[in-house]
């Protein structure tokens, strides 16, 4: 079966730098050009999901917030931690995308409780409930993203989202395609991302020192 690097090598070296594809693994930058790309990678990726939500009309009208607000946390990981497992594409994406959807059915079906103020007085217990499944679906899917576990809250403690309903899973993944495709531009100018997209390259075996050997 053909490996994940192998599969990017296929492409034109214009198109798989930006996909994280290195022949040999880079040395890493300078510290200032890590805080450097970081700042501007941050700033540049939230700044274009909020350009979107809140200046398109068609979103505006169905009453998408602004920002999800778990999408600041996930800013700190996909620009400033951007080898960490937590922030590759597989962890970003399906992270946030299962948490929204385990969030949007507890909370529905808290909702069905007929007394409307009994149901919000037991919001807080779906959204417990909805972040402690989530977080047992991210690690059964390998798709840990910390900051995920906020937006399965969010549809239980936020008036915003919950009115969103099940609008709120395209909502979440878009965001995620577009701090996606801002962090394979600009993390990729003078370092590389992402590590890996699916799964992480295996491990290559340690072979014994030759003292070992002698011995």
């Amino acid at each position: 079966m053909i490996s994940e690097k192998e599969f990017l090598a296929r492409f034109p070296q214009s198109i798989s730098h930006w996909l994280g594809y290195r022949e040999n693994a880079p040395k890493p930058p300078p510290k200032y050009l890590v805080h450097l790309w970081s700042f501007i990678a941050a700033f540049c990726g939230l700044s274009v999901v909020q350009a979107i939500f809140n200046y398109s009309s068609y979103f505006i009208e169905r009453g998408v917030p602004g920002i999800i607000a778990s999408y600041g946390a996930s800013a700190v990981l996909v620009y400033g931690a951007i080898e960490s497992p937590l922030a590759q594409p597989r962890a970003l994406i399906g992270g946030h995308f299962l948490s929204a959807l385990v969030g949007i059915c507890v909370t529905k079906l808290f909702s069905l409780i007929p007394n409307e103020e009994k149901f919000n007085s037991l919001r807080w217990v779906a959204a417990s409930l909805s972040s402690a499944v989530a977080v047992v679906v991210m690690q059964v899917t390998e798709t840990t993203h910390p900051p995920a576990g906020a937006t399965a809250l969010l549809p239980a403690v936020d008036e915003a989202v919950w009115a969103l309903s099940w609008y709120y899973l395209p909502v979440v993944l878009l965001l995620s395609t577009m701090i996606l495709a801002v962090a394979l531009i600009m993390n990729n100018i003078q370092r590389r991302y992402p590590v890996f997209w699916i799964s992480p390259p295996a491990a290559k075996p340690v072979l014994p020192q030759a003292s070992n050997l002698k011995s």
